[in-house]
Parts: structure tokens; sequence; C-alpha cells
């Protein structure tokens, strides 16, 4: 079965669906087939498109980036092979609605790699979000080394 993935932040407008957008790039750049969303465990943003900076840092890097922000569900834990946390916050926050059936791997998603958090870039400056880009990008190749094996980064 192919894994799938729901990268998750707090609003669903910054870092995750950044996140799913690098991640599906990347996994396509290597040939993994492998199905990925994005979601927040908040619900302020639900319904509203990326913030601009995430989508001007997308295509700056020729990224493809089209989403609409939604809210982390019980049933993203069957759903899901694996829920990746932008931080720590978030990842406390899925582990207290995680359901007794949940069978999606709840991990921080710098724990693939330097168990960085990424940081929330909306208050700040187009910078944050070339961050958190670098980071997406680091973390997806971490990620897909480790689930899908080091063989497909060879493609």
């Amino acid at each position: 079965m192919a894994p799938s993935v729901l990268v998750v932040c707090l609003g669903n407008i910054c870092r995750s669906p950044m996140g799913e957008a690098v991640l599906k790039h990347v996994a396509k750049e290597r040939g993994v087939d492998i199905h990925i969303e994005s979601a927040g465990t908040a619900g302020y943003h639900v319904g509203d498109e990326p913030d601009e900076r995430t989508v001007a840092t997308c295509k700056k890097h020729g990224v493809p980036i089209d989403h609409e922000a939604q809210q982390v569900s019980r049933q993203d834990f069957t759903r899901f092979t694996h829920i990746l946390a932008s931080d720590e916050a978030n990842l406390r926050a899925l582990e207290n609605i995680k359901p007794r059936n949940a069978t999606a791997e709840v991990r921080l998603w710098g724990s693939y790699l330097d168990g960085k958090a990424i940081p929330d870039p909306y208050y700040g400056g187009i910078n944050g979000f070339e961050q958190v880009y670098q980071q997406c990008v680091k973390y997806s190749n971490a990620f897909l080394d480790e689930v899908v094996g080091k063989e497909t980064s060879n493609l």
C-alpha cells in the first residue's frame, strides 16, 4: 500500500500547505507513489487559500500549490499512514484528539532529520517563508528516505 501523509500546522495556510506542495513535488521528482494532504489543528481558516507569501515562495521555487484550508478530523488518524506535525504544540494537539483506533504514525516532521520544529512564519516577513521552504525540502527528502527507502533517491 502506498503511503499517505497529512502535513499539519495550526491554521493550514502557511507551513502545512507549503509542506504538502513541497512533499508532493519532491515525491514526484523521485518517482514515489504517495498521497499527500494538509490540515490545521485549528479551524480558523477553513476554506481559505494559502497565505500569499506561501504561494509566492512555492512559485519562486517552481513548486505547484493548490489548496483550500481544512481542519484535522478524527477520521484522518485512520485515513492516513503518517501524520506529520510542524511543531511540538501541534503534535500535542494531535495526540489530544487522536482516537483509540488510530493507525497513523503521528510524529514531528523534523524528527525524520534533525528533530527541529518548523517555526510559524505568519507574523514575520518573506524570509521566514523561505526558511520554511528550505526545511520542507530537507524534511521531505528525509521522510521519503525513511518511509519509502533510499533506493528511490537514485531515480
